[in-house]
């Protein structure tokens, strides 16, 4: 929206405060709220907020939250609350900076050693994209990477540093040389979408039918686990003891992260999610997921202890990774991003 001028003060009116702002970061259009006093609605209406001087969407004012949608346009993300009475204490979100669009992510993405993004353009099941693996720099800059590979769905780097890919449409995992080269790494994984090295070098593929494939470096494949099949993707992550943390969206409004133990013991970690998807470990032992908690759309953080929270707001988040150069990647169906959420991912290899 255009920008307006500020109404002029009104002594006659209580100050509005802004306390806290939830989450810290945010996607543009992604949903904020406030927490304080005076927050309204008073008798003159409700207050206008802005963001980064622009005019923002304002969706709930009642005296103690606020919430608003971040405008396309936010970049520092410096929050603004006034009413009659005067402008608030100045609050500030994160806001993610887009690094690359026209993009079709359906999981995580993948980040080298080096700090290279690589992420797909998977496109409709059975359709050929011109470009099948986009890879883009840590300031932006977009190039193909890998072409001919159909439906490129999971990408994965081995401890070896080469990257691999899955074909959701061939149920074959290719690796993927250092100009963009692939050739076949094993085949028959049935709805091949996401994949992880563990630190001994095995891999593992979620087949979305309801399997879980364990390759080890010989390429020899085991079943690992079986879980319910999933509407979208398996995605997947591992810890450094080898237990596998897996979604496997449905359409149930109340989904699990799965614990997959190396001897394939299974166990619901935590339950609660909506659709989520693709998600990655912090060194902390937090685990950050593509998700909806309680109606809230974004990046959710689930602690050890089992306490879920939204550290990012946005729609449409399909994955994450954490870059050695300390920003966190984010992939939307469409575009990727980055944010500083001052997370340190863990390191397995």
């Amino acid at each position: 929206m255009s920008r307006s001028s500020p109404q002029p003060d009104s002594p006659s009116l209580p100050l509005p405060r802004v306390d806290v702002v939830v989450p810290a970061a945010a996607l543009p259009q992604g949903e904020v709220e406030l927490a304080g006093i005076h927050l309204g609605p008073h008798e003159f209406g409700v207050p206008a907020i802005y963001v980064d001087g622009d005019r923002a969407h304002l969706l709930m004012s009642r005296p103690a939250r606020l919430a608003f949608r971040v405008p396309a346009s936010a970049s520092t993300g410096i929050i603004e609350v006034r009413t009659p009475a005067g402008a608030a204490n100045a609050g500030a979100v994160h806001i993610a900076h887009k690094l690359a669009d026209s993009l079709h992510p359906v999981t995580n993405p993948a980040v080298s050693r080096s700090g290279m993004i690589y992420t797909t353009i998977s496109g409709p099941r059975g359709k050929m994209t011109s470009v099948s693996v986009m890879r883009i720099s840590a300031d932006g800059r977009a190039t193909p990477f890998v072409t001919g590979l159909l439906n490129a769905t999971g990408l994965a780097f081995s401890p070896a540093g080469d990257l691999y890919v899955t074909s959701r449409a061939e149920g074959s995992v290719y690796r993927v040389d250092a100009a963009g080269e692939f050739t076949k790494y094993v085949e028959g994984m049935g709805v091949a979408t996401g994949a992880v090295f563990d630190a001994e070098g095995n891999l593992f593929v979620g087949d979305r039918s309801g399997t879980i494939f364990k390759i080890n470096p010989e390429r020899q494949i085991f079943v690992h686990a079986t879980l319910e099949p999933s509407v979208s993707a398996y995605h997947l992550a591992v810890n450094p003891e080898g237990t596998l943390f897996v979604t496997a969206p449905t359409l149930s409004s109340n989904e699990a992260i799965w614990a997959i133990e190396p001897n394939g013991d299974t166990r619901v970690l935590y339950r609660g999610l909506g659709r989520p998807q693709g998600l990655a470990l912090a060194r902390n032992g937090d685990i950050y997921l593509a998700a909806c908690l309680h109606g809230r759309h974004g990046l959710v953080r689930v602690t050890p202890h089992g306490e879920a929270s939204l550290a990012v707001a946005g729609d449409n988040l399909v994955g994450l990774a954490f870059s050695p150069l300390g920003a966190t990647i984010l992939a939307t169906n469409e575009a990727v991003y980055d944010v500083d959420l001052g997370v340190e991912g863990l390191n397995l290899f």
